[in-house]
């Protein structure tokens, strides 16, 4: 019985096989041996290493599946270690790097050195995409077959659109003969070039140029006809708006292989939040009016949203304390992901089990990963949170190297105690 630890008085949330119950988790090495709701009634052996987990929930590890990974080239702004360190401290145990670093996921050596630089850092688990397009440029398709041996997990130009609608075609032929899954930033770029925020009263209030809502929703229905076309594995980023929301469940309806994810600022913040031009608030897409930001919620609620996603994407001082049309875009999020997704259920009454699911098992149902359930035999990597502990989001308090967030200051509900991979405690406020 020696190596045995047991996480006993947990409430355990398993969204994959619909558990939410009061139990324990035996764990052997970095595997889970046993877990359920009459594991230890008895009391545990002597010789079993007892962590308690004081009552609070116990779920898989969440998994994010947007992650902007500056390195290479962008140290400056995020490492590796500094992108783990606040995963963890989030409760994150797995992310999956977006290919649009300085250097693009579309070759093997790119993949080789994420891998290396992931173990090399041995905190939380790191991942990554390939590229739909070399040099995500829009034209010649990457070797799928290739980056996806090498351990590419599906396939994304990151935070450009794949404007060109032959090369759509071919990317999603080609996915579909293998079933990769695609990955569509979905934004048409004429329309939204130049752009700076939301089209309507608050971009017109501060003279910024706008992005129209419909530019989001144009690249969607698409890209969901040539779906419908070659039969492939297609995913909706960040959705934010009604109408690509409303075109995905339609599509989910029919039957067609069609997902999506939402970011937690698409739901807690509308373009209010831009007001006085505040460019911690810059996002791609960018934020769009309350009736948008309750549609996003209800697309949570009914299940139209599979997965929420923070969209980490770090920036440093000089790249946003710029005039509002030179700063660049993008928010910090792998901290405050699981307390602002909670906030669904503490003042929305979206069950915990389905915001959980959203974080775990969704999104390693979409990229075939083995995480994201509490199952013998798989790894061990759970979250032990405290849904309701009340505590206030500090910029400067963040693992994350960059600062960019645009809820400094702001008061949130639900904390992660206990961060596990493959076994190890890689943040504990428990020990």
């Amino acid at each position: 019985m020696t190596g045995l630890t047991a996480y006993t008085n947990a409430r355990l949330i398993d969204p994959a096989s619909k558990t939410d119950v009061g139990g324990a988790v035996l764990i052997e090495g970095n595997k889970i041996i046993d877990w359920g709701p009459a594991l230890f009634s008895d009391g545990a052996p002597e010789n079993v290493r007892i962590v308690d987990c004081r009552g609070y929930c116990l779920a898989p590890g969440l998994i994010d599946m947007r992650v902007h990974l500056p390195e290479p080239g962008g140290e400056h702004k995020e490492s590796f270690e500094t992108a783990s360190a606040a995963a963890a401290a989030g409760g994150v145990t797995s992310i999956v790097c977006l290919p649009d670093a300085e250097t693009p996921i579309d070759n093997i050596s790119v993949l080789e050195f994420i891998a290396r630089r992931a173990r090399e850092t041995n905190i939380v688990k790191i991942y990554a995409y390939g590229t739909i397009t070399r040099e995500r440029d829009g034209g010649e398709l990457s070797e799928f077959g290739i980056l996806n041996e090498a351990g590419a997990l599906a396939f994304t130009d990151g935070d450009r659109a794949l404007a060109d609608a032959l090369v759509m075609r071919r990317a999603l032929s080609y996915a579909a003969t293998f079933g990769f899954l695609i990955i569509q930033h979905p934004e048409e770029p004429r329309l939204a070039r130049n752009g700076q925020m939301s089209e309507g009263e608050m971009a017109t209030r501060l003279g910024l140029a706008g992005i129209p809502a419909v530019a989001e929703v144009m690249m969607i229905e698409r890209d969901l006809r040539l779906v419908e076309l070659t039969g492939a594995r297609y995913h909706a980023a960040h959705v934010s708006t009604a109408a690509a929301i409303d075109a995905v469940r339609s599509a989910k309806a029919r039957g067609l292989p069609v997902t999506c994810d939402t970011a937690p600022h698409y739901f807690t913040l509308n373009d209010t939040a831009v007001m006085d031009y505040r460019t911690f608030t810059k996002v791609s897409p960018p934020l769009r009016d309350e009736t948008d930001r309750l549609a996003v919620i209800e697309g949570v609620r009914d299940g139209t949203i599979d997965v929420i996603a923070s969209d980490h994407r770090p920036q440093d001082q000089d790249s946003k304390r710029l005039p509002f049309l030179q700063a660049e875009t993008g928010i910090v999020g792998l901290e405050t992901l699981l307390p602002l997704t909670l906030a669904l259920n503490h003042e929305r009454d979206i069950p915990l089990i389905d915001l959980i699911g959203c974080l775990t098992v969704a999104p390693a149902g979409l990229l075939d990963m083995k995480e994201g359930k509490l199952e013998a035999g798989l790894p061990a990597d759970f979250t032990i949170f405290d849904p309701d502990r009340d505590w206030t989001v500090e910029a400067s308090a963040l693992q994350s190297k960059s600062k960019n967030t645009p809820f400094d200051d702001y008061a949130v509900k639900g904390m992660a105690m206990c961060t596990v991979v493959g076994g190890r405690h890689v943040h504990s406020l428990l020990d």
